[in-house]
């Protein structure tokens, strides 16, 4: 028979998963449309390139150090907003003190600074304790091409 039953009355066991695919479906749906909306505040960065990177995992100290062109100044960000090594040192004490042992950096640094310069930024950062970091890089071919001549 087509319900999965005989002709002697039996229950019918069998678990009809449509209604839950149709649903998921619909999740996912309204996730894919819902995520387009959310839009990041970003520092604009050129980042070196790596064919070799992968995905980092979400982190509570985010740094990025960049470099302006014209005027050849540094800057430090501390998760988005601008900040010094002496906050870069209070954040990480504060979030050790509350308890978060296992933090990572995820350092992105522009291409116009040194190495040097960020070999500071990683001791820095393993002097407060933070031993697992990360480089940010960019995959070839995410970079927009730059016309000759067209300014930042």
């Amino acid at each position: 028979m087509a319900g999965g039953a005989s002709n002697n009355d039996e229950v019918i066991s069998d678990i009809n998963v449509t209604p839950l695919v149709d649903i998921m479906l619909c999740l996912l749906v309204i996730f894919m449309v819902t995520t387009s909306y959310v839009v990041a505040d970003s520092i604009k960065m050129d980042l070196p390139e790596a064919s070799t990177g992968g995905p980092t995992e979400p982190s509570t100290v985010m740094i990025a150090y960049t470099a302006d062109e014209a005027t050849n100044t540094r800057q430090l960000y501390l998760n988005g907003e601008k900040s010094s090594e002496q906050a870069l040192r209070a954040h990480i004490k504060a979030e050790k003190a509350a308890g978060k042992d296992n933090l990572q950096a995820v350092i992105a640094a522009d291409t116009r600074v040194s190495h040097g310069e960020v070999i500071r930024i990683i001791d820095l950062v393993k002097q407060e304790g933070i031993i697992k970091f990360a480089l940010n890089i960019e995959a070839p071919g995410q970079q927009e091409k730059k016309q000759p001549g067209q300014n930042e």
